[in-house]
């Protein structure tokens, strides 16, 4: 007898802890009046100190404003931005002329509706070519 009264209760508890769990979630999803919102302009993200790192992005839908945590790679370009993602073509051989070389990317992906060109060029000095001292290996040899 005391075994189905406690497995009565056990049962009673877990059906409560299910109902509010599932409450919550509910509660979550709906998010309050005038969450109809779906088209939502992010703006870029900003640094919380100096150019790179973890820093915030805000977003606006209509009158609402949300602020999300983002990154900004230490290793980005700032000409075009750390949310456009680009693929690029191998290296042009080095312009005599100018001492640089290029190279061409197509936009791959724009994240948080950034505003991307669809084709950008990208120039770096050229390395000058160094022939590579090859070094005596030094063994044990038979004297």
């Amino acid at each position: 007898m005391q075994h189905r009264g406690f497995l009565l209760l056990a049962l009673l508890t877990l059906l409560a802890l299910t109902t509010a769990v599932a409450k919550k979630k509910d509660k979550v999803k709906k998010g309050g009046p005038g969450n109809e919102c779906a088209e939502w302009t992010w703006g870029p993200c900003t640094p919380s100190s100096k150019d790179c790192g973890v820093g915030f992005r805000e977003g606006t839908c209509g009158a609402q404003t949300q602020r999300v945590r983002c990154r900004v790679p230490c290793n980005w370009k700032k000409e075009f931005g750390a949310d456009c993602k680009y693929k690029f073509e191998s290296w042009g051989a080095c312009d005599g002329g100018t001492g640089t070389k290029a190279r061409q990317g197509t936009l791959k992906k724009a994240r948080y509706n950034a505003q991307c060109q669809e084709t950008i060029r990208v120039t770096k000095p050229c390395t000058p070519k160094t022939k590579a001292k090859a070094k005596a290996k030094k063994g044990k040899g038979k004297d």
